[in-house]
């Protein structure tokens, strides 16, 4: 039996550390809204912001604004239940201050000071009210946190508002608050569609610059729109379940909007998967979406998890950190946290650079960065048992919040590090994913895969060895030439997998061991 002070591991408890996060500090937002009271807490204020808790309470603030123009006593009620558990538990994690917001249902409800007096003194600090304008800005903020050269018009649909904002190449070029939030639209229109459909156009209408979105990317953020995202993905049977930067096209989500606002929620699938409070919002938000899709005209819709919470965090970090590339700083803490040794996975980006750089093979920026990915997260399964490290990694990759990559790029990350653990014989991988990638993602992916795989046999995943041993291609041909430190690695298994490699390639390998060259086994 264990003492009290002692660990199952027979070490002192009391010198236990958790090695799961990086050590920072963490960081709390309280996102009071229309419809939810949320608390997220990220690891730190960075640019690949972890969330380590995330728990929202469904408190309906707005349900009741429209109509009567106030908060109410029962909504405001549960609104401070939340915020005391959420208080607590942000103090018990160590974030503190709380940053907390409050959106368009507190901005526009006659007793939206009164309730934001006692929720001050129910949380302690001071509660922002967000400004439309403000809202917008953060909202788009978001966007540019999460998603990599956005350029179209951001649209966040809360309860009580949606923000529409201009968005190009970091320059927020016009902005306007309407009052089409899902419970507030539910309200103005006494919950019949019909009626719904006409206030969604006379407001659209007022928006005199809408005609800035025809055939550029609708980044959509918030709850309901999510919801409807999720439906579309069951729709399609789609391989993957993260809902950022899941792209649609206009006409096919033009069906499904339709089809939302006809057929109650229970008739589709994916259904299950939306809360109840949820399901009321979305015939509204459907019909939103399939309006501005016939005013705007936009290329593509998609799908942004980073919102007015992660624009707050982004909004605060100084410029330098906010120059960061979101992707490869993600994976570089994952390297940090899960691999043998980050500074190898580092390595591995410089060893590949001999093969990818080379003008047949050809690489432009954005294949670079999803390489440069891969290498620092192809060893995070290392503890997994050998059999399983495929599989492990690509469910690693395929749910993890990266930010700064779309499925496609998923998809190819996916493939490498399955390639990397797997080999090029063992194809078990879901054929949906593989369709995700283009084929040429698809070749680089087997490529990149054979590289690391025959690297480790240089390196055990070590630091300062993979260096000694470098590449040459010439005559037909891959050489490899091991250097004096690492002639010693040569062997049968090492031969294997570079031949693998160069094949891959279309060259027949060749390896140089210490000076002496030799032929690899298998080749004339």
């Amino acid at each position: 039996m264990m003492s009290e002070s002692t660990s199952a591991g027979g070490r002192s408890r009391r010198g236990l550390k958790a090695q799961g996060h990086l050590v920072e500090r963490p960081v709390a937002v309280v996102d009071i809204g229309s419809n939810s009271v949320r608390l997220v807490i990220y690891e730190g204020a960075k640019r690949s912001p972890a969330p380590i808790f995330n728990e929202k309470e469904l408190c309906g603030l707005g349900r009741r604004v429209a109509s009567e123009g106030r908060l109410g006593k029962e909504a405001s009620e549960r609104a401070f239940v939340a915020l005391r558990r959420f208080r607590a538990v942000a103090k018990a994690v160590g974030a503190r201050p709380m940053h907390v917001i409050a959106t368009a249902a507190v901005r526009d409800a006659a007793d939206g000071d009164a309730f934001i007096d006692q929720a001050g003194k129910i949380t302690g600090g001071e509660i922002v009210v967000l400004s439309g304008e403000r809202e917008a800005d953060l909202a788009a903020n978001g966007v540019m946190a999460g998603i990599e050269n956005a350029n179209g018009i951001v649209g966040d649909l809360g309860g009580g508002s949606l923000e529409l904002v201009d968005l190009a190449e970091h320059d927020l070029r016009n902005w306007v608050t309407l009052p089409l939030g899902g419970l507030k639209l539910a309200s103005a229109s006494k919950k019949n569609l019909k009626n719904a459909h006409q206030i969604v156009d006379d407001s659209l209408q007022t928006v005199d610059w809408i005609a800035n979105g025809r055939g550029r990317p609708f980044y959509a953020v918030g709850g309901t729109w999510r919801a409807v995202a999720r439906l579309h993905m069951a729709m399609r049977n789609y391989p993957l379940r993260v809902l950022h930067e899941y792209r649609m096209a206009p006409g096919e989500l033009m069906r499904l909007t339709r089809e939302l606002q006809e057929r109650p929620i229970d008739f589709f699938a994916g259904a299950e998967q939306i809360s109840r409070a949820r399901q009321e919002t979305v015939p509204y938000g459907a019909l939103v979406l399939e309006r501005y899709i016939r005013h705007a005209k936009p290329s593509e819709i998609v799908v942004s998890a980073f919102g007015i919470r992660e624009g707050l965090i982004y909004s605060l970090l100084p410029e330098h950190e906010r120059a960061k590339d979101p992707l490869l700083a993600a994976c570089e803490d994952l390297a940090v946290l899960r691999s043998r040794s980050p500074v190898h996975a580092h390595e591995l980006c410089t060893w590949t650079d001999q093969i990818f750089a080379r003008e047949e093979i050809g690489e432009t920026s954005e294949e670079r960065r999803l390489r440069y990915a891969a290498c620092l997260i192809s060893d995070i399964s290392w503890r997994v048992h050998a059999e399983y490290r495929g599989e492990q990694s690509v469910n690693i990759v395929e749910n993890s919040a990266f930010a700064g990559i779309d499925h496609p790029g998923r998809a190819f990350l996916s493939l490498a590090v399955y390639y990397r653990h797997e080999g090029l014989v063992k194809d078990e991988v879901s054929q949906r994913l593989r369709e995700l990638a283009p084929r040429r993602l698809h070749k680089r992916a087997r490529i990149l895969g054979a590289a690391v795989r025959a690297a480790h046999m240089f390196s055990v995943g070590q630091p300062g060895l993979i260096d000694g041993a470098q590449l040459c291609f010439s005559d037909g041909k891959l050489t490899v030439t091991l250097g004096p430190k690492l002639a010693a690695f040569d062997g049968e298994r090492l031969r294997r997998r570079f031949r693998v490699l160069a094949r891959e390639l279309n060259r027949k390998p060749d390896v140089v061991v210490d000076g002496r060259k030799e032929r690899v086994l298998g080749w004339p």
